[in-house]
C-alpha cells in the first residue's frame, strides 16, 4: 500500500494517477476526504499533519509514502510523518521537496524545504528526495487575465527558470515509489529548457493564435496578488527567492526525467497546448499553434 499525502494538490493528484495506472493499492490522506473529490479505487482517509494524532491510524499497513507540504510548518510537519511512519513500520518515504535548496543564496523558501530535508534523513527510514523547478502549472494563475484581455502582469520578467510540467515531476515520483534503487538518492527534475515568464506568455499566445502582451508588475503589487492565496510570511518568502535567484541552479536542465522514465521531459508548449485544450485561457483560436 503507497500512501499519498497531498493527494489533492497539484503534483499528489497526477502521483495517484500514476500509481493507479500501475494497478498498486493507494491510498491518500487528506484533512477532508468528503471534499478530496479522488477516483473511487482511492481509499482515502482522514489525517492532518499538524495534527501527530489522526496520523498512526491513516498509516496502518502502508509500505511506502509519497509526502509533500508546503508553508512555515514544513519541517514540524515532516517530523510528525516521520515519527508516526517509523512506528507504523513504513519501510520507504520519497519526500517532495524544491531544488531552489541548491542555490549559493537560498532564502527562506528554500530554508524550509531543507529543514524537511533534514527530518527525513533522519528518520531511520529508507528515503529518497525529489527537488522539482518551478511547476508550469503556475502560468495557470495568468489565465483570467489572458482570457479577459490578452495582457498578463507579472514580476521578474526576465528571470529564466527551467520549469518542469507537474505530470513528469508525478512520473519520477511514481518510478521510485514503483522501482528499486533509489535509497538515499536525490534527484533535481526539471523541464528541457530555460524559459522567462515573458518567455511564456509569448508560447501560450503562439498556441491560442492571438498575441499577448506582458507587463513588469511591481513587486509591491506582487505581493498584494500573493497575499490574496497565501500568508505573509509564503508571500514574502517567495518574492525574495526570485529577486535573489541563483540562475545556474534556476535555468538549469538536468536529465532526471528521461532517465527514470523513459522519455524526455516535457515542453512548455506541450503543457499550454494541453491546459489551452482544457479551456483555462478562454476561447480565441480555433486550432492551437505548433
Amino acid at each position: 500500500m503507497i500512501m499519498v499525502i497531498g493527494a489533492t494538490g497539484t503534483i499528489g493528484r497526477e502521483v495517484l494517477a500514476e500509481l493507479r495506472r500501475s494497478g498498486v493499492k493507494t491510498r491518500a490522506l487528506t484533512r477532508d476526504p468528503a471534499r478530496a473529490g479522488l477516483p473511487e479505487d482511492v481509499e482515502v482517509v482522514r489525517g492532518d499533519l499538524g495534527d501527530p494524532a489522526t496520523l498512526p491510524p491513516a498509516l496502518d499497513g502502508v509500505t511506502s509514502v509519497f509526502l509533500t507540504g508546503v508553508g512555515h510548518r514544513r519541517a514540524e510537519h515532516d517530523r510528525a510523518l516521520v515519527r508516526a511512519a517509523r512506528a507504523a513500520g513504513v519501510a520507504h518515504v520519497v519526500q517532495l521537496s524544491s531544488l531552489a535548496v541548491e542555490e549559493r543564496t537560498a532564502g527562506v523558501l528554500a530554508g524550509w524545504h531543507l529543514e524537511g530535508e533534514r527530518a527525513v534523513r533522519e528518520s531511520g527510514l529508507r528515503w529518497t528526495i525529489l527537488r522539482p523547478n518551478g511547476f508550469m502549472s503556475n502560468a495557470l494563475q495568468w489565465a483570467p487575465a489572458i482570457a479577459a484581455a490578452g495582457v498578463v502582469r507579472a514580476p521578474y520578467g526576465d528571470l529564466p527558470s527551467s520549469v518542469v510540467h507537474p505530470g513528469d515531476v508525478a512520473a519520477v515520483a511514481a518510478a521510485v515509489l514503483l522501482g528499486g534503487g533509489h535509497d538515499g538518492a536525490v534527484y533535481p527534475i526539471t523541464g528541457p529548457q530555460a524559459l522567462t515568464p515573458r518567455d511564456q506568455v509569448r508560447v501560450i499566445g503562439e498556441v491560442l493564435g492571438r498575441p499577448l502582451r506582458f507587463e513588469e508588475l511591481p513587486v509591491e503589487r506582487a505581493r498584494e496578488q500573493l497575499l490574496r492565496h497565501m500568508p505573509p510570511e509564503t508571500a514574502d518568502a517567495v518574492l525574495a527567492g526570485r529577486a535573489n535567484a541563483d540562475l545556474a541552479v534556476r535555468a538549469r536542465v538536468d536529465p532526471t526525467v528521461a532517465e527514470l522514465t523513459g522519455r524526455p521531459a516535457r515542453t512548455f508548449r506541450e503543457w499550454a497546448t494541453q491546459h489551452f485544450g482544457a479551456g483555462h485561457f478562454g476561447a480565441g483560436a480555433a486550432t492551437p499553434g505548433r
